[in-house]
């Protein structure tokens, strides 16, 4: 008889473990609360506007590919890519600054502003081309459960080259001083849980992917690639219940017997549970079982939470591209109200997307599907008069730079902040983004993908290798990998 494993939750990390694991011969079934796949990654239809509520970059493309690989498959067999040119633009007080796909162009964009910056920034990128290599194959696939791990010819002579002691903005500081193109290199590190001063240089890798492999769009939104992975988990024999939220476990000894839905008792011979660890841990696993007490999660530093909105508007934006940042404001002010001393942002940097800009199905002809995403402090109780001031502030924001004032178009309208994150994921804190990617929150520092029971395992982004959808994807063939060594079938 086949050994049955439980999934919780059907994001990324969930239909990535639950697909490795049939493949490997599990009898493999996933518990998911709400109606449909995709948990963080779901997708909003309202009136002919398509809002993918989640992820909206497609970064590290070669990520979706050795997943999809494993299974004989490529992502063309679920989904169209399509790269995007300009990758994104950056606002800044003078108006934007759009970011070209072609590194020739980058090269130029970059001499242009500070001449002979284009040959450091090619060494910069060299070397980040390499953090990322040894991070991707050699770091972050591993499951970090002992520091023997790394214990690895490749890792230690790469060490110091992997620059995990210096800060990435000391790092960039060496490449450029024009302040445009410090923030451009600086903020992917935005969403990371620190500041650029306090966020190791390793991350210099997000640089490289940022560059060389470019932003992409999957037609259709990134719920196209929910529907991907969703798809090929079914063919691997996964079988998926929706509107079936876990509220606890039954136990044999130092075991999980099975997984409750109410009353409803699924048997499991192993659980992997993606969904928030903290919640799961510290609601649903029995005070003698867990593994980390509640001043432990306390204490762990968070990536950020988000405003987001979601606008239908009735008129096409010009000016903006699929990809906006709005960097009018002061960046240091900015995370510093989100990391150092929590707070509501005076003057916040924000982000937009628009999809219809690329496809002219996430909104009716003529019209627009709008998101915007404000990177917030983990934490604060919003209500809804805060959330109005800062889509006001947004606006009036965009107003200035385009001469649109978007107010004046809204046709529908959404918003999703921290009292949402908690009520729809149990998100710890109401983070958006998972831990901080800080040097003592890194491979062994983060909390274990081995729960204190014998068959439960944790994937996602509060787990190893972390935040983001790449990451998760790997997280949960990291998981599956370690459970077919742990629980065998024969």
């Amino acid at each position: 008889m086949k050994k049955k494993a439980i999934v919780i939750g059907s994001g990324f990390a969930g239909m990535s473990s639950a697909a490795y694991l049939a493949q490997a011969g599990y009898d493999v079934e996933v518990l998911e609360m709400h109606d449909g796949p995709g948990g963080r990654g779901r997708q909003w239809v309202h009136e002919g506007y398509t809002f993918d509520l989640g992820p909206s970059f497609y970064w590290m493309p070669d990520v979706f590919e050795t997943f999809f690989g494993h299974f004989g498959k490529k992502s063309s067999n679920y989904y169209e890519l399509r790269r995007l040119d300009p990758s994104y633009s950056i606002y800044f007080e003078d108006g934007p600054m759009p970011i070209p796909a072609q590194m020739s162009e980058i090269e130029a964009l970059f001499d242009r502003l500070e001449p002979g910056s284009a040959v450091r920034l090619r060494g910069f990128l060299k070397d980040a081309e390499y953090k990322y290599r040894v991070g991707i194959d050699d770091l972050v696939r591993k499951p970090s459960r002992s520091v023997l791990e790394f214990a690895d010819v490749r890792i230690l002579t790469g060490l110091l080259r992997m620059d995990l002691l210096r800060s990435i903005r000391s790092s960039i500081a060496k490449v450029v001083s024009h302040p445009k193109l410090r923030q451009l290199l600086e903020f992917p590190v935005l969403f990371l849980g620190a500041t650029p001063s306090n966020t190791p240089a390793l991350y210099s890798l997000m640089n490289y992917s940022d560059f060389a492999q470019g932003t992409w769009y999957p037609i259709g939104g990134m719920y196209s690639v929910v529907q991907g992975f969703y798809q090929l988990a079914q063919e691997q024999g996964v079988k998926f219940h929706f509107n079936q939220e876990v509220t606890g476990f039954a136990y044999e000894g130092k075991s999980i017997s099975g997984v409750y839905v109410g009353n409803t008792l699924h048997a499991a011979d192993v659980v992997v549970a993606s969904a928030d660890y903290a919640h799961v841990e510290q609601k649903l696993v029995k005070p003698e079982f867990r593994r980390y007490t509640a001043n432990y999660w306390a204490k762990r530093k968070m990536a950020p939470s988000a405003f987001m909105y979601y606008l239908g508007l009735d008129t096409k934006l010009t000016g903006l591209e699929h990809h906006t940042l709005f960097f009018d404001a002061d960046f240091d002010t900015h995370a510093d109200a989100i990391y150092t001393n929590p707070r509501w942002p005076e003057k916040p940097l924000f982000y937009l997307s628009i999809a219809s800009a690329t496809d002219p199905s996430a909104a009716p002809e003529g019209k627009d599907a709008l998101v915007i995403l404000i990177p917030m402090a983990t934490g604060l109780e919003d209500d809804d008069a805060t959330r109005q001031r800062y889509l006001d502030m947004v606006a009036e924001r965009m107003k200035a730079q385009i001469g649109i004032d978007i107010r004046e178009h809204i046709v529908i309208q959404r918003s999703f902040a921290y009292r949402d994150f908690v009520k729809e994921y149990h998100a710890h804190r109401g983070n958006a983004y998972g831990l901080a990617n800080t040097l003592d929150q890194t491979a062994i520092l983060k909390p274990s993908l081995k729960g204190k029971l014998n068959n439960l395992y944790y994937a996602g982004q509060l787990t190893v290798p972390g935040p983001g959808v790449p990451p998760c994807i790997i997280s949960g063939e990291v998981v599956a990998r370690e459970i077919t060594k742990e629980h065998p079938l024969v």
